[in-house]
């Protein structure tokens, strides 16, 4: 493959369904890094991930994966990536023996001695149907084929949904050791924003069909912010000045962008640190402004 900066280019993308939008939306996964893609259940992540593997058409933008057109190139593209959902793929009356067989017919570079390995380091056994695998047994194997065939992208659409907290973090360290070769990348969508504090590099949110940040993780943490203050002080604060407002018995607690703006104009008030959770949580209220 050629030489490429980001591990996909999505530009001006748009699909129209009755009922949903994705609306024009534009980010980039720089090689090397796990971008986190958040936003509610319904917001467009996995119709973004569809259109990514080309699973539906596009009505409009480019998407680039490896600098290559990922229709013009699929084929090349696909040979590279690995996509885990939350839904097993595999008929639940193969055995892992078995679909190791049918992968290496696919995959040019499927790797069996890699396969085994992760099955051995999960536990999961090798002659027992898919069928009888736990939820948290089938997300571990999709993991493993996902490594075993020379991938150099996962796209993993609520890969650790529903997963207790064990198996969630050590799906999450393989994850970090797959980032060990900094040609790898990972776009990790997810709806649990902790999982995404934990590994991401960089975050994108996207609400309603519409990217609302895209953007380093720690620098959309550090620079939100949460003032919390009376009601009278609410009263003080310009409406222009801050995302969304939860209402209270005792006062407000108000989302702003910038806590260094926000700390000049307002310097009488606290200005507390905030969350992944809480950000996405005042973003999605935007619209109403004032919540309770």
């Amino acid at each position: 493959m050629n030489d490429f900066t980001n591990a996909i280019e999505i530009k001006d993308l748009t699909k129209k369904y009755d009922g949903f939008m994705l609306d024009n939306i534009s980010f980039n996964v720089p090689k090397g890094s796990i971008m986190g893609f958040i936003g509610q259940n319904g917001a467009g992540k996995t119709t973004t991930i569809r259109l990514l593997l080309n699973l539906i058409k596009k009505d409009s933008g480019s998407i680039r994966m490896f600098g290559l057109d990922n229709t013009e190139h699929e084929k090349e593209i696909k040979s590279k990536i690995s996509a885990v959902f939350d839904e097993l793929p595999f008929h639940e009356m193969l055995n892992a023996n078995q679909l190791s067989v049918i992968l290496s017919g696919i995959f040019p570079d499927w790797d069996k001695n890699t396969f085994n390995n992760y099955l051995d380091r999960f536990a999961l056994p090798r002659k027992k149907r898919f069928g009888e695998f736990s939820k948290g047994m089938k997300m571990k194997l999709q993991i493993a084929v996902s490594l075993s065939h020379g991938a150099r992208l996962l796209i993993m659409d609520e890969a650790t949904t529903g997963l207790d907290p064990v198996v969630r973090n050590e799906i999450l360290d393989i994850f970090l050791e797959f980032l060990q070769d900094e040609s790898n990348s990972i776009l990790l969508s997810s709806h649990i924003t902790t999982d995404i504090e934990k590994i991401a590099d960089r975050v994108t949110f996207i609400d309603k069909g519409r990217i609302l940040l895209s953007e380093n993780r720690d620098e959309t943490v550090e620079n939100h912010g949460v003032i919390k203050c009376t009601k009278a002080q609410y009263k003080d604060i310009d409406r222009e000045d801050f995302i969304s407002a939860r209402l209270t018995d005792f006062g407000a607690e108000v989302m702003v962008s910038s806590k260094e703006k926000a700390a000049k104009k307002y310097s009488g008030l606290t200005i507390d640190n905030t969350t992944l959770e809480e950000i996405m949580l005042f973003y999605v209220r935007r619209e109403r402004k004032e919540w309770k």
